[in-house]
């Protein structure tokens, strides 16, 4: 069972990983080179954004790790009050942390990944340089 479960909660947070991408509009040069050929220069742009020192986002694991650890800070001082009202502190304070920190981590998971705009304009004036029109990110 719990293998199950920790397996679903990789998957999940592999595909939680997934990068967000310019849309390009289908202009002159997009049409001229192709889907494919496009899509290679904007690889070519986000590694020449990154080498450049802008990152992508912080959809990272230090962020997942961040999350969880707020929300089990968050859970465990909110379960001990609560815990404290009917006499079971500790208990309270247990029950919140781990509730907490699955509220954290499953956030991070199923929430999308934040761009930095420095990464994203850098992206976008690449593009436009090569001749396409990005009209937004996915």
């Amino acid at each position: 069972m719990s293998r199950t479960f920790l397996a679903c909660v990789v998957a999940l947070a592999v595909a939680g990983c997934a990068s967000t991408r310019p849309v390009l509009y289908p202009n002159e040069r997009f049409n001229a080179v192709g889907a494919e050929a496009a899509e290679h220069d904007v690889e070519i742009c986000m590694e020449l954004a990154e080498s450049a020192g802008a990152q992508p986002g912080n959809s990272s694991a230090q962020d997942a790790a961040a999350r969880t650890a707020g929300g089990a800070a968050v859970g465990a001082a909110s379960g001990a009050v609560g815990g404290a009202v009917v006499g079971a502190a500790g208990s309270g304070s247990a029950i919140g942390a781990a509730s907490g920190a699955t509220a954290g981590l499953l956030h991070w998971i199923f929430s999308k990944p934040t761009r930095s705009p420095a990464f994203e304009n850098f992206v976008n004036q690449c593009l436009q340089e090569r001749g396409y029109q990005p009209v937004g990110w996915d």
